[in-house]
């Protein structure tokens, strides 16, 4: 074989490749044997001169432009109105007709770009611009590894889609770089409209597209028969599509908006559109947008704000860290007034400081997070790392990248957050006992450590605020009631640093009795499935603490008794199974039958893949059971999950 004939071979093969992965999720080859075509490929293209159209080494970038050339769109790419209420929404249904079904997909917060292939390769890609006219970003778009270089298809056409930077990403660049990428959407922006092609390589951006404007030759009636086009082509499409009539679409607009907050991308808002393209043509446009799509606008989850104030809290476990306390804000429908920095070098990564304007993020429920100053250049009136506890005023120490208070014994926010937690539902669950009652024992009656939780009694509580008779007992039943909690929960109580309420279950179900825990070794706790050197270490380290397991023996004096783990002979049906629940269920709520599936030696996973054995399906379930469905996983019922069980 010569060697054109091997770099055509080799570009076929790394492209068939790449598609498999961006297109299928899947990976038919390791990464070893993916770099050695790739290797191989480069060596040629050296020794030959010659670099294919579609050669994957494009992925890597060329030499800087000079500038962006002008390039007019065969189709002119139209906006989208938009809507934010269900009202709305629901009054441009009915306006499309009666009883349609409508495509709802994510709208992804990113960068629009226009690809046109010719003979099966892409010859032109240009951002949206003005909407006729754009600017060509050819050697950018090629740099980005989930856009295909060549299709099947040979016929000239244009694609749209969306340029992204994936969350992940953006938190793993901005870790090694002393220059802030200020957020997801800019930092794509960024990266397709900078002269240097490599720049935008090394910012690893990801491609959807969602739409056919031109294509010759052929077209669609359907929407959902044009994606299918784009994906059998090797286009990525939205893992989301729903079709339905618009009230179910409602129901998954809300879904969505619940389920965004955990996706690795951004999206803000959704995109509907009438599912029959030929109704949408014959429905028109305006000067601005077709009449056969919208867009539904969540509520903001980022702002600009200026910071006023930056103090420091403690919390049980000593550590120090920054809050912003910032001028109000409106995010997400609710007013935001304070928001975190992870630490000191957060605050000096991200150069803010009082009286700095920032970006802020509100996810879900969550206290909102600074993410970047949005000018450049240090902050006027910087902050400095504080050297003793504005709590108790005792020396503070640096720790790996956190500030720590030394003082364990008797800082008060310490042993606040320490009695609550030990409090808390999936700990002791003493109902009733909240960080406020902690405060208020802690200042009123000097308790200053969990045991003396049980040398409580009525006189304790005498004269306390909001404490009469009734309530005092009902604590006092409640603390009572706790020194009888099976031994995950009495671990997970203890606050042990990096031991959450699942390792803690771990833990107890290998050791059985407290005892055996807490004369375990380190090579038998690295033994337990995600147990790593740095869990075991802090184990060990907090039971060998003289101060910390004579308080321990302490709880035992005063009755408390962790119930060991029986031994579980019982059938597990589900053992090495991986399953993942979507839906509206009956008989169970999501979280317990997760927690049912995981008692019967299961897996349950959040994601749908090629690993997963099982999908349990309830109702209105969405994009989990579309690609349970496309990757051939076996998809059950409710009913059907609980009788194969045996429930």
């Amino acid at each position: 074989m010569d060697k054109l004939a091997r770099m055509r071979e080799l570009t076929d093969r790394i492209n068939e490749l790449a598609r498999a992965y961006y297109v299928y999720d899947a990976s038919p080859a390791s990464d070893a044997e993916y770099d050695a075509l790739f290797d191989e490929l480069v060596s040629l293209e050296k020794e030959t001169g010659v670099v294919l159209n579609d050669s994957p080494t494009h992925r890597v970038g060329g030499a800087p432009l000079s500038e962006f050339e002008e390039h007019a769109h065969i189709r002119r790419l139209w906006s989208l109105d938009k809507v934010k209420t269900f009202e709305d929404l629901t009054d441009w249904a009915n306006k499309c007709g009666n009883n349609e079904k409508f495509i709802l997909e994510y709208k992804f917060d990113g960068l629009t770009v226009n690809l046109t292939y010719d003979g099966g390769e892409l010859v032109y890609a240009a951002t949206r611009g003005n909407g006729i006219v754009g600017e060509g970003i050819l050697p950018q778009a090629k740099t980005i590894k989930s856009i295909p270089l060549s299709i099947p298809f040979k016929g000239k056409m244009e694609v749209r889609g969306e340029c992204y930077m994936r969350i992940s990403v953006l938190e793993a660049l901005n870790s090694v770089s002393t220059e802030q990428l200020k957020n997801p959407r800019n930092a794509a922006a960024g990266a397709l409209r900078n002269l240097d092609p490599k720049v935008t390589a090394a910012r690893k951006l990801d491609f959807t597209a969602y739409d056919v404007g031109y294509i010759e030759g052929k077209s669609f009636k359907y929407q959902t028969e044009m994606l299918s086009f784009l994906k059998e082509n090797g286009f990525p499409v939205n893992d989301f599509a729903f079709v339905g009539e618009i009230e179910s679409v409602l129901d998954e607009i809300t879904a969505a908006n619940e389920r965004r907050f955990t996706l690795d991308y951004d999206i803000d808002g959704m995109v509907i559109k009438l599912n029959d393209m030929e109704l949408a043509e014959k429905l028109g446009y305006t000067d601005r947008f077709p009449r056969g799509a919208i867009a539904y606008k969540f509520a903001a989850e980022e702002q600009t704000t200026v910071i006023k104030d930056i103090t420091w809290e403690v919390g049980r476990t000593g550590k120090l860290t920054p809050l912003a306390h910032v001028e109000p804000v409106e995010l997400m429908g609710a007013t935001v007034r304070k928001a975190t920095l992870n630490n000191y070098d957060d605050i000096k990564r991200k150069r803010v400081g009082v009286g700095t304007r920032v970006f802020i993020r509100r996810s879900n429920d969550v206290i909102p997070e600074i993410l970047s100053s949005v000018d450049d250049g240090e902050p006027e009136n910087p902050v400095m790392p504080p050297v003793k506890c504005p709590f108790c005023g005792a020396h503070v120490e640096q720790r790996g990248a956190h500030l720590f208070c030394t003082n364990s014994l008797s800082c008060t926010p310490q042993i606040t957050a320490r009695l609550a937690h030990f409090a808390s539902r999936d700990a002791m669950d003493i109902e009733g006992f909240s960080e406020k009652t902690a405060e208020l024992l802690i200042n009123e009656t000097g308790l200053r450590n969990i045991p003396e939780l049980y040398e409580l009694n009525e006189k304790s509580f005498h004269g306390l605020a909001g404490f009469g008779d009734k309530r005092v007992s009902n604590v006092l039943s409640a603390i009572e009631k706790s020194k009888d909690r099976p031994l995950a929960s009495f671990i997970f109580a203890l606050g042990i640093p990096n031991v959450g309420i699942k390792t803690a279950r771990d833990i107890a179900s290998v050791f059985g009795t407290l005892e055996r825990f807490r004369a375990a070794s380190f090579e038998e706790l690295v033994a337990i499935k995600d147990v790593g050197d740095i869990v075991a270490d802090s184990i060990i380290s907090f039971l060998k603490d003289p101060s910390l397991s004579s308080q321990i023996d302490r709880l035992l004096e005063l009755g408390v008794k962790p119930r060991p783990v029986e031994k579980d002979d019982s059938p597990r049906p589900l053992e090495g199974k991986t399953l993942v629940v979507t839906g509206t269920l009956e008989r169970m709520d999501r979280r317990s039958i997760e927690a049912l599936i995981g008692s019967l030696g299961g897996k349950a996973a959040g994601s749908v893949s090629k690993k997963t054995d099982y999908v349990v399906c309830g109702e209105n379930a969405g994009s989990k059971l579309d690609k349970a469905r496309e990757l051939g996983v076996k998809v059950l019922s409710e009913s059907e999950f609980f009788s194969m069980i045996g429930m």
